[in-house]
This record gives C-alpha cells, structure tokens and sequence, in this order.
C-alpha cells in the first residue's frame, strides 16, 4: 500500500489513464475527484463489499427448479406413498 499527503488542489496519477485530484479538505472529509476511462468501473468501498456479499449469499441459495429435483428423487415408502408424502425416514 502506498500512502501519500497531497493538498488541495494536487493530485496523483494511477497508470496513464487515471488521476485523482483533491478537491477539498474540510473537517475530516477529504473531497476526491477521480478522472478514469469509462470502462474503469469506480465504486466506493462500502458498496463493492455489499455487492461481494450479495453475490455470496444469492451463490448459496439453490435455484428452486434445483430443488424440486432433489425432492422428486426421493424414495417414496409406499404407505406414504398412498398418502402422497415424501419419505424422510433415511
């Protein structure tokens, strides 16, 4: 990690293509102004971290047509089969 001191009005320069200015300093705010293609996608950190997180927890979560699958493979014990219950005695 590289850690910098810059003042109002300096900036830096991430490979050819992308500077970040500051703009202001006031209080213990630090206002930035970032200059990159388009194609650079720039996020804030609190939300790639939500969106890693949604990303994990939709990966856990079985598709329902999944789960229909794993239900219509089950034995089926023939008194409950007669009910039409699954059988969960295994």
């Amino acid at each position: 990690m590289l850690i910098l001191q810059r003042r109002t009005g300096e900036s830096l320069v991430i490979g050819e293509e992308i500077r970040v200015s500051v703009v202001s300093i006031e209080g213990g705010r630090v206002r930035l102004a970032i200059s990159a293609p388009p194609e650079v996608p720039i996020l804030r950190s609190e939300l790639l971290d939500a969106k890693l997180v949604n990303q994990d927890s939709a990966a856990e979560e079985a598709a329902p047509a999944e789960l229909l699958g794993l239900l219509g493979s089950m034995p089926i014990s023939p008194k409950k089969q007669e009910k039409g219950e699954p059988d969960n005695d295994e």
